[in-house]
Formats: C-alpha cells, structure tokens, sequence
C-alpha cells in the first residue's frame, strides 16, 4: 500500500456551518498530535505545526529555509519551483539586504505619515458607495467588497508602488487567478506569468520616466547600481501588489461582517473609537486569512514539539490553528475586542519573514471599519448570513461579495 494514502490531507475547510473557523481537525491535532503529517496535492507529504509555541519556534529558526527550491520544500499550492528571485523565496543574509532597501516605506512612521490620504480615498470610497445608493432609488444594498474593501488596498499600494490603478481589474483578475484553489497549477503558473511580464513592462518603463514611487526608487537606486537584476525587481513588484492588496481587502470583509455578527462591540467601538487598534489585533488573530500558512524546508535536522523534522523534510505552520490555540488565547474561538494579547497573534507570520506591510494593512483596517462605523450608524448585511458567498475556494479566505445596505 502507497503509504501516503494512509496520511490525512492538508486541512482547508471551515466546519458545517462555521465560515469564521478554521478546519476543526486543529483542535485534535494541537492535543493529540500537534507535529503530523499530511498528504499533499502533489503526492508528497510534509509536516503540520499546529501549536502557536511550535509555529513561532519553527518560523524563527535559521535551520528551515523559506527556499523553495530547498530539498523537501513543500511546494503545492501558492509556492512552485522557479520563485527564487521573490524576496520571501530568500533566507538570509540575502533576504535581510533585500529587506531594507524597502523598510523605510512600511515603517510605523511612513505610514503614519500616509494616513491621512488614505482616510482621504477611505471617504472617497463611502462618497461614492452613497451615490451609488441613491442613484439606485430602491433602498437597494451595495457590495461592501467592490465599493470598499478591495478598491481602498489596491488604490493605495499602487499609489505606492506606481502602478496604474486604471490596470486594477488586469492586475486583481490575475491575482484572483493565482490563489484559487480550484485552478491547475498549469493555470496559476501561467497568471503569475503574466503578472510578471505587466510589472517587467512597467519596471522598464520606470527606467525612462520615474515617478515618486517604490519601484523607480529600486531601479535607479538599486538597479542601476548593480544591487537588483531586473528580475528582482519585478519579482518584488509582484509580491508587494498581489500581498498589498489581496490580504487586506479580504480582512476588511470579514472585519466589517464580524461586527454586524457583532453589534454590541459596534455599539462600543462607536462610543470609544480608541478601541479600533485593538479590534484590529483581534480581527488578525481571530480570522488569519492565509489559512495554509508559511512553508519551510529543513536544512539540518530540528526537533520541534517533540518530533525529530530531518533535513530535506518540508514544514506547514498553520497560523489560523496558532491563533485559535487555548495555551496562548483563552476562549480563542470568540471575538474579544478588549483580548489583552491580541497583538501577539502571528497572523503576519513571525521571524525575519514577518509581513513587510503590517503596518500598512493595520492602518488601513483601523480606518475603514472606524470610517465605516461613524459615517453609516445603520450599516448592516442586506442579506441573511448564510448567504454570503465565503471564499473557500480561495487559498485566502474572506468574502466573494458582502451585500449590505443602511
């Protein structure tokens, strides 16, 4: 007998009923085998963390590589061969020097310094979603998805980026592509492609004009100077359009719809709105949306939980099971926005591949759903819950469409 048929698969669904929970098959492996294996996709098998102290060991252990062409990566699903030149597919000290050519765009001050422009297209985004009301004349709902949640993120990455939002649909269209669980490989590798070749055009194009933007800056201030290929450059391009703006219009969602599932916490973050950053650290932690988590090759042998991982085995961390776990968050399975260590989730991973853009997104969390709330007292789902479409199908989860009205 094929011994990988004896293995389980890689959890991915929600339970019946439950579309806020990750797969119930955490809550017994964190107690009876928190370090197991699973099958995957491919026909290879690695090892699932499930417990957040053994997640947050692993992910900041320099004896696993984030390389996916290390041996025993596990490369099913978001992550394939041939990615190297991408800033997260690096360990260090490489993937450090490419770091800091650009933290200082992601720092808690130069994203304070952008708030106030993206409260400025936040309530651009409410102007128009009330226009759009009106016109209708039926007291009809609005799609929170297409009005807010998704435009804000994608306006203001490429804002930063220098990537025309008029090229949105091209670019949201090959993302969705990209992280769709029921697309081939063959298919997501062809969108990624094609990604690749639209930003490589407009890395090209910085070359001759540059604008005040992220990517003008690593073309003629590394580039040029020998420190980036061009190749880098567009693989970092990629990563920062499709993670600026993917993960973040998918938590403003799920973030607004917790709150109408929710109305006395609504109630109270509209009397005290100094209660948003803590919501926010509780809404990270509570959905962490990449339900697969981070992969790593060991390199050397580890023993992590227990377990003896030997180098050349591959590791899955399952965040959304870290952040549920009850050794670290009591009750984890309810929304709490007044949790005391909310912050220490690890919904933006942890170790030196921790999210470049978590301010950035946090930022944009805490002012669309404040705005929300103050602008739009009566904002509620124009639908009954069991139907909205939740992504399932999607290697990020959150909301296909929210309907809702006021």
């Amino acid at each position: 007998m094929d011994p990988l048929k004896a293995l389980p698969p890689l959890p991915a669904e929600p339970p019946p009923g439950c579309p806020f929970s990750p797969p119930q098959e955490y809550a017994k492996l964190r107690i009876e085998q928190p370090v197991s294996r699973v099958a995957l996709a491919d026909k290879s098998w690695a090892w699932l963390l499930t417990r957040y102290s053994d997640i947050r060991s692993a992910l900041s252990d320099p004896r696993f590589s984030s390389d996916v062409n290390a041996p025993g990566f596990p490369r099913s699903g978001m992550v394939t061969a041939g990615e190297g030149a991408s800033l997260i597919r690096t360990d260090p000290p490489e993937h450090g020097r490419r770091r800091r050519m650009l933290t200082h765009a992601f720092t808690v001050k130069s994203v304070s310094r952008l708030r106030p422009r993206i409260q400025q297209i936040t309530d651009q985004l409410c102007d128009e979603m009330e226009e759009q009301k009106r016109k209708d004349g039926s007291g009809g709902s609005v799609d929170l998805v297409r009005s807010l949640a998704l435009p804000l993120p994608s306006l203001v990455i490429s804002l930063l980026l220098g990537v025309p939002y008029e090229d949105r649909d091209l670019f949201q269209s090959i993302t969705a592509t990209v992280l769709s669980r029921v697309n081939t490989e063959d298919e997501r590798t062809a969108a990624r492609k094609e990604l690749r070749t639209y930003l490589g055009h407009l890395v090209a194009g910085k070359e001759e004009n540059p604008g005040d933007d992220i990517l003008s800056e690593l073309v003629h201030d590394r580039m040029r100077e020998g420190q980036l290929t061009r190749e880098e450059v567009t693989g970092t391009a990629t990563l920062l359009l499709i993670a600026g703006h993917e993960t973040t219009a998918n938590m403003i969602g799920l973030g607004a719809l917790t709150l109408f599932q929710n109305p006395s916490a609504a109630d109270e973050l509209r009397k005290d709105p100094s209660l948003m950053p803590g919501t926010v650290e509780e809404m990270l932690r509570f959905h962490s949306i990449t339900r697969s988590g981070p992969r790593r090759a060991a390199i050397a042998d580890v023993e992590v939980g227990g377990r003896l991982i030997r180098a050349g085995e591959g590791i899955i961390c399952a965040v959304a099971s870290a952040n549920r776990d009850p050794e670290q968050f009591p009750d984890g399975d309810t929304v709490d926005i007044r949790r005391r260590n909310a912050q220490h989730h690890i919904a933006f991973g942890y170790g030196v591949h921790q999210c470049l853009g978590q301010s950035l997104a946090r930022a944009e969390l805490e002012i669309a759903l404040n705005t929300l709330l103050a602008r739009f007292p009566g904002l509620r789902l124009a639908v009954d819950f069991t139907e909205v479409p939740f992504r399932s199908d999607m290697l990020v989860y959150g909301c296909h469409a929210l309907p809702v009205t006021w």
